[in-house]
């Protein structure tokens, strides 16, 4: 007889999203995308760009789009701890840190510039052999699932947040990396034409990252391709990004193109910036405090609350194992 055991980060599916919410937004999206080819045209010929390879592409992003979306819901599969409710759509996509976008958090709009679709991924480095793919044949060969995470900004505030995506270890077995990778880098698009923040040459564009590859397989990384049970608004890194949610929120890069398998450890945008404030392990520590404010707490946004901050962002059983051994490293900036 097959026993199950639930993991403790999971959570009955009737405790999750109820299902007749999910089927109604199902039918809302395939409504909703059929009109959004329509409207995308319409505004494009009323900005004055009436011509046809303008509006081909608006409308080849539009339909991509709609296909992507008909692939939800995706099955609930994990949960966050029950003390934390989902934070409220509206609060979680207007207060968002992009900064290819700008550097404030109202940046949803200015994001609506980014293409997502079509989208290209490049795996590449130390694997048995570098390819391309696009994003939607990619997310055709994954285990497709929702996952409700905690989500803890270094800047001290946390949202709760329904991803759907694949985990992350899966991408890295079609990857297939060599022996000699070590490190998992991740990198964002590059494009100043649309996006205003790339102009900012100080920055070390584009946005870089990077785990470990025992870190990269950990069951808790997450490749999110949808939130909110449809596909990535631009805002929160269309049309896919990572979601590592023992670690601080600048660690899950988004709108990422470029997966290279390494034998030596990335330097990431923000440790190239400010390496006393910013470290490539960025695990969440209340008791250790960024340069410039405490990590004990944080505020719960939409909530008007501050909750004590938890190890590990509340993952310390899942992940407080890969880090034996490293004790004299900062893992926790």
């Amino acid at each position: 007889m097959l026993i199950k055991r639930r993991r403790s980060w999971e959570l009955p599916e009737n405790q999750v999203t109820p299902e007749h919410v999910f089927l109604n937004r199902r039918a809302f999206l395939r409504g909703s995308t059929a009109s959004i080819a329509g409207a995308s045209a319409l505004m494009v010929a009323g900005c004055g760009e009436t011509s046809g390879a303008a509006e081909a592409a608006a409308a080849s992003e539009a339909d991509l789009t709609a296909k992507a979306a008909e692939l939800f819901p995706y099955p609930a599969n994990t949960s966050i701890p029950v003390d934390r409710p989902l934070t409220d759509e509206e609060v979680a996509s207007t207060y968002n840190n992009f900064y290819e976008f700008g550097s404030h958090k109202r940046i949803a709009r200015a994001a609506e510039a980014l293409v997502s679709r079509p989208w290209r991924i490049e795996i590449t480095g130390e694997v048995e052999e570098p390819f391309e793919l696009d994003i939607d044949e990619l997310i055709a060969q994954m285990p497709l699932e929702e996952r409700i995470y905690r989500l803890r900004c270094v800047e001290a505030w946390s949202m709760t947040v329904p991803w759907s995506g694949f985990p992350l270890a899966a991408l890295v077995d079609l990857a297939k990396p060599k022996s000699t990778a070590r490190y998992l880098k991740m990198q964002t698009f590059m494009d100043p034409s649309i996006a205003s923040g790339q102009k900012q040459v100080w920055y070390p564009w584009p946005y870089t990252e990077g785990l470990t590859m025992a870190e990269a397989r950990n069951e808790l990384a997450f490749m999110a391709t949808g939130v909110y049970g449809k596909p990535l608004g631009e805002q929160f890194g269309a049309p896919i990004r990572l979601a590592v949610p023992w670690k601080y929120g600048f660690k899950s890069i988004k709108s990422i193109v470029r997966f290279e398998f390494t034998g030596r450890k990335p330097v990431s945008f923000w440790e190239e910036i400010a390496p006393s404030e910013y470290g490539f392990w960025a695990n969440v520590n209340p008791e250790v405090p960024h340069p410039r404010w405490s990590q004990a707490t944080e505020e719960v946004l939409g909530t008007g609350r501050r909750v004590p901050t938890l190890l590990y962002n509340g993952y310390e059983e899942q992940v407080a194992s890969l880090y034996k051994g490293l004790e004299g490293q900062n893992l926790f900036r």
